[in-house]
């Protein structure tokens, strides 16, 4: 299945980093997420275009996890020739991200 369908995004950027947060819909979901979306795999999924460290925040009480990627963003939103290198698109695109959950 793909992430979007169990949870949804916020994102935001500052300079040259991206933070991703992905929340899930229904509370019962968020430690299958855990579980499954981490840091690692966030930053294999984003090899191309994120090109520091990628940390993951928990903030269980909200069922959410944030990822904060530096180096992602080209030089910045400002001086990145990249049309599409907001952090808006990064959330999309982890959206879509295909997950293998436990029953």
């Amino acid at each position: 299945m793909k992430l979007k369908e169990i949870a949804h995004s916020r994102t935001g950027d500052k300079g040259n980093i991206s933070n991703v947060s992905v929340i899930v819909y229904e509370m019962g979901d968020y430690e299958k997420v855990k579980n499954t979306v981490t840091a690692d795999r966030v930053k294999e999924y984003f090899q191309e275009i994120v090109k520091g460290d990628v940390k993951r925040y928990e903030l269980p009480k909200i069922g959410a996890l944030n990822f904060v990627m530096e180096n992602a963003l080209g030089g910045g939103v400002t001086r990145s020739l990249a049309i599409d290198r907001h952090g808006k698109s990064l959330s999309s695109a982890l959206m879509d991200m295909e997950i293998d959950l436990p029953d």
